[in-house]
Parts: C-alpha cells; sequence; structure tokens
C-alpha cells in the first residue's frame, strides 16, 4: 500500500510538472506573416509586467494582459534580434528608453517617447547585440558587435551618428560610462583560452580583466554589475576593476534575470532554468524548459515578471512560454 500511494505522488508530481510551462502565444507569428524566425525575443517591463515581443521583419508588439492580446509597438521595421539581451530597458531607470538591436534588417534602433523609434547610423545594421553608457542623455559611448563577422567589435562615441571597427574576436560587453567598459572574447581555434578585457580610454585599448570565458550579456542591478561566465557567476561594484565570484554556476548561459529583489536571480543554463535566493551564492535544482523548445540553444531567450511573479522563455522560432511561480 505504500508502495503504491509512493507511486501515485510521483505520478501527480510529475504530471504538475510537465504542466506548469503554458504557451501564451498561438500561432501569432503566422498570424503576422513574420520572416524567418518568427518569435524572436521576449523583453518585460520590471515595473508593469507588460510583455514585449519582437516579430522578425514586423517590428516590435505589445501585450499589457499576460499576452493575451497584442499590438503593434511603433512602425513595423525589418530583421530580427537573436542574440539573448539584444533589447533592453534602461537599467538605471533614468529615462523610459527601450534600445534593440537587430540581424537582417536595420541599424540599431531606440524608442524614448512612446513607440516612436530613432535609428543610429547605417554602420551598425546587423549587429548582434549593443552595449551604451545609458546614463548620457545622448549616448556618448557605444559598443556593438557585427553579426558572423568573427566578434567584429564597432565603437561609437558621438551617438550613434558615425561608427568605427576596433578589432575582433569579442563575445559580448557592457559600457559603464563615457570612458569604461568590459568585454569578453570570442573563443576560437586561434584563442582557445579567451579572457575578459577592459577599456578605460572609451575602447582604444583593451586590458586583460579575468581568466574567464562567455558569450552571455551581463545584467546590472542596484550598482553592481552581473556577469555568467564558465562555471561561475562574478560581480562588480567598481566598473570591472575587480570582480568578486559570487558562486559556482553549472553550464550557465544567459542571465542573472532578477526576481523581486536583487537577491532573488534566475539563470538559464543547458538544464534549464535555476534560481537563487541568496544572490548567486547557491543554486536550486534546474527546472526544465518546455518539451516543445527541445532542450536550450544560444538563441534561447529568459524574461521575469515580478508583478505577476512569472517567468518567459521563447527560443527564436518558437512560441512564447510562461510559467507562473505563484501556482508552484
Amino acid at each position: 500500500m505504500r508502495f503504491v500511494t509512493s507511486m501515485l505522488m510521483l505520478a501527480v508530481a510529475g504530471s504538475a510538472t510537465a504542466a506548469e510551462w503554458v504557451a501564451v502565444t498561438d500561432g501569432l507569428a503566422k498570424q503576422h506573416k513574420a520572416g524567418f524566425g518568427g518569435l524572436c525575443g521576449v523583453l518585460v517591463d520590471h515595473s508593469t509586467g507588460h510583455l514585449y515581443l519582437n516579430i522578425s521583419d514586423k517590428g516590435m508588439f505589445h501585450s499589457s494582459d499576460g499576452g493575451k492580446t497584442w499590438n503593434q509597438h511603433g512602425a513595423a521595421f525589418k530583421g530580427r534580434t537573436e542574440w539573448p539581451g539584444a533589447m533592453m530597458f534602461d537599467p538605471f531607470g533614468n529615462k523610459p528608453t527601450m534600445m534593440l538591436a537587430t540581424v537582417y534588417g536595420g541599424p540599431i534602433r531606440w524608442s524614448t517617447k512612446g513607440d516612436e523609434w530613432h535609428e543610429t547610423d547605417k554602420k551598425s545594421v546587423h549587429v548582434d547585440w549593443v552595449a551604451l553608457n545609458w546614463n548620457s542623455p545622448d549616448f556618448d559611448f557605444i559598443l556593438a558587435m557585427k553579426h558572423e563577422a568573427n566578434g567584429e567589435l564597432l565603437v561609437s562615441r558621438d551617438g550613434g551618428k558615425t561608427f568605427n571597427t576596433k578589432g575582433k574576436g569579442f563575445a559580448a560587453a557592457w559600457v559603464f560610462d563615457d570612458k569604461t567598459a568590459v568585454a569578453s572574447e570570442m573563443k576560437t581555434k586561434e584563442n582557445p583560452k579567451p579572457c575578459l578585457l577592459r577599456t578605460t580610454d572609451g575602447g582604444e585599448k583593451w586590458t586583460p580583466n579575468g581568466d574567464f570565458s562567455t558569450a552571455a550579456l551581463p545584467k546590472w542591478r542596484d550598482g553592481t554589475l552581473y556577469w555568467v561566465v564558465d562555471g561561475t557567476l562574478l560581480a562588480t561594484t567598481d566598473k570591472a576593476a575587480s570582480w568578486k565570484k559570487l558562486g559556482d554556476l553549472k553550464d550557465g548561459k544567459y542571465g542573472p534575470v532578477f526576481g523581486k529583489d536583487a537577491k532573488t536571480m534566475f539563470v538559464l543554463t543547458k538544464d534549464g532554468v535555476v534560481e537563487s535566493a541568496d544572490g548567486g551564492a547557491t543554486w536550486g535544482k534546474a527546472v526544465p524548459l518546455p518539451k516543445d523548445l527541445k532542450g536550450w540553444s544560444p538563441l534561447t531567450w529568459l524574461e521575469y515578471d515580478p508583478v505577476g511573479d512569472s517567468l518567459y522563455v521563447l527560443k527564436m522560432g518558437s512560441e512564447l512560454w510562461r510559467l507562473n511561480r505563484k501556482d508552484k
């Protein structure tokens, strides 16, 4: 009898786990006749819980009701976001600005008033991501990486009016101010042991900044920059002059995406989504991704809505999926 009861409990638990992720969209990309890639990226306004989706070649779409209805956000534009984190809101909260980079489409663009889009110079066309000085009203220092160009780094010092190439072999980056930034090197056959790099002169010279490698874009929260690198989570509070290891993190691929406070964070790993409640010192068991995603890929996005206490994931070409944590 005890054995039967245990088996029943396991069966119920297994069913509950399988049912946790719910598809938020249902053929939305097909409905809008999306280009290659369909749904490409997801962004959550953490102050409202509103959702933003990039639909390939159709632009940005917005939902204020948890994905029940969607409306076009600004004019449509060609291209698609691919790199997780390629679109973001101002992490400092200084201004209501959304910035995004696309491939196979137009240049870097941003919106500061409602849904009106502005663009940088055409040289920023076809880039994987953008990093910029958010504390500057005119974005006086911008970094971007060319898509499928061996990590070619673009630098702008005039708000995106012009861009210059500053070498190859870069993978991800963050800009702290008008002169200081940090970047990671791309792992290649020629460079099997990449490291972090730092600049204090606006991207002219880069010096080694730590024996870590990562392709993930770093995340900012309350005066601290967090970075998922191979085997651990790093943090810096002094513009990358020094780094602190917060805790071991196996196969971390993207994040941390923050919960309702800076101590609660989520990271996308090869095995699913892991959570820390102590600022990255320890991590819980991975919650597997929806079966329809067929595992993790470099084009898998993770977001969190603190208003609805929900996680969102999508892989380029999939539907958008939600996990309601309050129902667990």
